[in-house]
């Protein structure tokens, strides 16, 4: 998630920095199923800057 925080970090939010603090928190493992698309992301969790962050790592919308 490292390369979408440098590129967006600065135009997020409030409530999305929040949020991308709180997918963080949560184990590595578990996040990278749901970027690389091994898992889908628990309901709770399938947010537009999940999808946001799932695009940017899978090139399917615009970079910056």
């Amino acid at each position: 998630m490292g390369r979408f925080v440098d590129a967006r970090v600065e135009a997020l939010p409030a409530e999305a920095l929040a949020e991308l603090e709180s997918l963080l928190d949560l184990p590595d493992a578990a996040v990278y199923r749901w970027l690389s698309g091994a898992e889908q992301p628990p309901v709770e969790r399938d947010t537009p800057l999940l999808r946001q962050i799932i695009a940017f790592h899978r090139h399917d919308g615009p970079i910056h």
